[in-house]
């Protein structure tokens, strides 16, 4: 018999994956829902002789687990990645199995485990398996420097506020309620800055998720967005960016 260790961050699909752990005979002793807490786990519990594992979980990456520690079992990832990303696992002879998890795919991986159960734990190339499921990572601006008279002034992004463009000029706006001149036009800022904090709402104003502050409906079926740290100018989504303004809010 045995014995396994489910890492997995939504519960539905681990007491899923339990429920049919049970009925092929395994015995999961624990199931963990976080890098953390996996941490914490196997820090001080003996290792178990096979982890089905998520790749993605709701704190970070799974393989942070194998960065700081040295996991003595074998390992089925569990994953939703497409089968061009796949190829990753096939590479390094890494057992996976694709979410939703099917029964007779489970069936055949267990069988494939206890016929072929290692003497020695897997080794796993962890930073070879990363640079392959996560390819040219884009590389967003973390900060700016500002030439503020004789000065140079670094400002970090999540300090702006927004950027705007006037009379052909572009400038960055702080949360300290300034504006700092800024060579760069908006269409050149806008592939630099992370789209998961920075919207272009119109020609004018790229804007900062964290300094909204209201969005006001406004004629024409437009919206009006106040920013906490900039009032100087009115601030409207264009009417073409309606819909992708309210799907980046989410």
């Amino acid at each position: 018999m045995s014995f396994t260790v489910i890492i997995e961050d939504e519960k539905p699909a681990a007491r899923r994956l339990h429920r049919m752990l049970d009925k092929e005979g395994l015995v999961v002793t624990r199931t963990l829902h976080s890098v953390e807490e996996a941490l914490k786990w196997f820090k001080d519990n003996p290792h178990p002789e096979l982890i089905f594992l998520d790749i993605q979980l709701s704190d970070g990456l799974s393989f942070e687990i194998f960065d700081q520690l040295d996991i003595k079992s074998s390992i089925i990832f569990t994953t939703a990645y497409d089968e061009y990303a796949l190829k990753a696992f096939k590479l390094n002879s890494i057992d996976y199995l694709m979410k939703p998890i099917d029964d007779e795919e489970l069936h055949a991986a267990l069988e494939k485990f206890r016929r072929n159960r290692p003497t020695q734990p897997q080794t796993i190339n962890v930073s070879q398996l990363k640079n392959l499921l996560l390819p040219n990572q884009p590389q967003y601006r973390k900060r700016f420097t500002i030439q503020v008279g004789q000065r140079l002034k670094l400002i970090n992004t999540d300090e702006i506020s927004c950027f705007f463009s006037q009379d052909k000029t572009t400038f960055l706006h702080a949360d300290t309620r300034r504006s700092y001149l800024i060579e760069a036009s908006l269409d050149k800022l806008e592939p630099e800055l992370d789209p998961a904090h920075f919207f272009r709402v119109n020609r004018k104003f790229i804007i900062h998720l964290n300094d909204i502050q209201e969005i006001l409906s406004y004629s024409n079926n437009r919206l009006e967005v106040r920013l906490e740290h900039f009032s100087d100018q009115q601030i409207i989504v264009s009417r073409d960016r309606v819909r992708s303004f309210r799907a980046w809010l989410g």
